[in-house]
C-alpha cells in the first residue's frame, strides 16, 4: 500500500462508505476520517479490512496522510457540517489543495464557499453525486463544478470510478464554475421528482380506473421497459409491483401513501421562480407530495366530499397504450423544462455549461437514466444552441405524435374523478408553449386597472409602457414595472 493516500473522505455513512470502496476498487488508496472515530475503526476492520485505506482518528491525521496537492472530499449533511469542516480544514492545508463537497448541497451555498475557499489560497469542488448506495459502489453519475483549476487532479479519480455508457465515456465531467456542479443535481433531482410522479399517475389510473392487479400492472411495465420508456425508474417499478409481502401478497399496497422528500425538488422550484421559468411538472410533483403528506385530512375528507367515481368503459388495452404514449410525452416536457431553467441559470450566473454532456453525465449511474437521455445528448450535438427541447426535429415530432393519446388519458382521469396533476400541467405547458397568443393581454389590462402596472401593445414597438385611466377619475401616474 502506497505511504500516502491519493484523496481523502469525511464521512463513513451509506454514501461515503461505498464511495470510498468504489474508489479503492479502480486502484486508488483512500484516506478515512469519521466525526464518530469508532466508524473508521469498525470499516477499517470491516469492509475495509485488507484494502488499501489509511484510517484516520483526526483531521489532522487524514490531511497528514495525503499526497499533494491534497484532495479533501465531504460527504456529510448538507449545511452548517458543511461551512464546519471547511472551517477546520483551512488551517491544515496548504494553497493549492482541494476541498470537495460531495453532498446535496444548495448551490448558492457552493457558489459562496467556492469563493471563500479560493480567497484562502485553496481550490474548492461541489460536485453532485446520483445513484444512491448502489451507484456509489458500482459507479455513479457526477456532476463536478467550483475552482476550475481543480479539475485535473480530480479528473482521473472521478472518471474512474463513475458510470460509463455503452462505449465506455464515463458519466462524469466537468460541468462549470462554482455552484454549476450543485445546480445540474438539483435540477436532476428535480426531474427525478417529475418522474416518479408521472410513473405514481400511471399506476394510480392503473389499479383504480382499470381495476389491474399489481401482478398485470408488472407486465405493462415490463414491457415498457423493453421499449422507449426503457429506464431505472421504469425498471425498478416493474420489480416493486412483482415483489410479495411475507403473506403472499403485493407489499406495495400495504405502504402508507404519505410520501417524504429531502428538499431538492423544492429547490428547484424555488430557483425556476427566481429565474422566472415555468417548470410546472416538476412544481406539481413537490406539490403533489406535499398533498400526499396530509394524510389524515385526506381520509377525513374522502368521509366528506363526494365527487365523480371512477367507471371506465372504454378498451383497457386501447387506454394502456394511450398511457405510454401519455408518460413520454410527459417526460419529454420535464426534460424541456428542466433545460430551460439550466439556459437560463447559465446566463444569470454566466456558466458556460455543455448540455448534451450533462445528458451524456445522466445516461448512467444515476436514478433518471434512461435511453431516453441519449436522444437529448443528439439534439444539442445538432444544435449547440437549441433554445427548447420541443424545438428539436425528434421530440417536436415524438410530442405531436402522442398528443392524442395523450389528451385521451388527461380527459379520461378528469372524468373519472382520478387526479393527474404532472401528465395535466405538462400538456398544459405544451398548449400554452404553442400558443402565439395567451390571455395575458387581459391579465396585463386588470393589473394596470387596479395598480397602473402598465402594459405594451401589440401596435407599438416593444419595450414602450402604456397606463390607462380605465375608470375616467384615475390619475395619470403609473407604476414601475417588475420583469421575472
Amino acid at each position: 500500500m502506497k505511504k500516502l493516500a491519493d484523496i481523502g473522505l469525511i464521512g463513513l455513512a451509506v454514501m461515503g462508505e461505498n464511495l470510498v470502496l468504489n474508489m479503492e476498487s479502480k486502484g486508488f488508496t483512500v484516506a478515512v476520517f469519521n466525526r464518530t472515530v469508532d466508524k473508521v475503526d469498525a470499516f477499517i476492520n470491516g469492509r475495509g479490512k485488507g484494502k488499501n485505506f489509511i484510517g484516520a482518528h483526526s483531521l489532522q491525521e487524514l490531511v497528514a496522510s495525503l499526497e499533494r496537492p491534497r484532495k479533501v472530499m465531504m460527504l456529510v449533511k448538507a449545511g452548517q457540517p458543511v461551512d464546519n469542516f471547511i472551517e477546520q480544514l483551512i488551517p491544515l492545508l496548504e494553497p493549492g489543495d482541494i476541498i470537495i463537497d460531495g453532498g446535496n448541497s444548495h448551490f448558492p451555498d457552493t457558489i459562496r464557499r467556492t469563493k471563500y475557499v479560493e480567497s484562502k489560497g485553496l481550490l474548492y469542488i461541489g460536485t453532485g453525486v446520483s445513484g444512491g448506495e448502489e451507484g456509489a459502489l458500482k459507479g455513479p453519475s457526477m456532476m463536478p463544478g467550483g475552482s476550475p483549476a481543480a479539475w485535473p487532479y480530480v479528473k482521473d479519480i472521478f472518471q474512474s470510478i463513475s458510470a460509463k455508457v455503452e462505449d465506455g465515456t464515463p458519466c462524469c465531467d466537468w460541468v462549470g464554475e462554482d455552484g454549476a456542479g450543485h445546480f445540474v443535481k438539483m435540477v436532476h433531482n428535480g426531474i427525478e421528482y417529475g418522474d416518479m410522479q408521472i410513473i405514481n399517475e400511471a399506476y394510480h389510473l392503473m389499479k383504480d380506473l382499470l381495476g389491474m392487479t399489481d401482478d398485470e400492472q408488472h407486465e405493462v411495465f415490463k414491457k415498457w421497459n423493453e421499449g422507449k420508456l426503457n429506464s431505472y425508474l421504469i425498471e425498478i417499478t416493474r420489480d416493486i409491483l412483482a415483489f410479495k409481502d411475507e403473506d403472499g401478497n403485493p407489499l406495495v399496497e400495504k405502504i402508507l401513501d404519505k410520501a417524504g422528500q429531502k428538499g431538492t425538488g423544492k429547490w428547484t422550484v424555488d430557483a425556476a421562480l427566481d429565474l422566472g421559468i415555468p417548470l410546472t411538472l416538476i412544481g406539481e410533483s413537490v406539490f403533489s407530495r406535499c398533498l400526499s403528506a396530509q394524510k389524515d385530512l385526506r381520509v377525513k375528507a374522502s368521509k366528506e366530499i363526494s365527487g365523480t367515481k371512477p367507471n371506465f368503459k372504454g378498451d383497457k388495452q386501447q387506454f394502456v397504450d394511450d398511457l405510454e404514449q401519455a408518460i413520454y410525452a410527459s417526460k419529454i416536457i420535464s426534460y424541456a423544462q428542466g433545460y430551460d431553467l439550466m439556459m437560463q441559470a447559465a446566463k444569470e450566473y454566466h456558466w458556460n455549461l455543455n448540455y448534451g454532456g450533462i445528458a451524456l453525465m445522466w445516461r448512467g449511474g444515476c436514478i433518471i437514466r434512461s435511453v431516453f437521455l441519449g436522444d437529448i445528448k443528439k439534439a444539442f450535438d445538432q444544435n449547440p444552441n437549441l433554445e427548447n427541447l420541443l424545438l428539436d426535429p425528434f421530440f417536436k415530432q415524438a410530442v405531436q405524435s402522442a398528443q392524442e393519446s395523450w389528451r385521451r388519458v388527461c380527459a379520461t382521469a378528469l372524468q373519472n374523478g382520478i387526479p393527474v396533476p404532472a401528465m395535466t400541467s405538462a400538456l398544459c405547458y405544451f398548449d400554452g408553449f404553442r400558443s402565439e397568443r395567451l390571455p395575458a393581454n387581459l391579465l396585463q389590462a386588470q393589473r394596470d386597472y387596479f395598480g397602473a402596472h402598465q402594459y405594451e401593445r401589440i401596435d407599438r414597438p416593444r419595450g414602450e409602457f402604456f397606463h390607462t385611466d380605465w375608470t375616467g377619475h384615475g390619475g395619470s401616474t403609473a407604476s414601475s414595472t417588475y420583469q421575472v
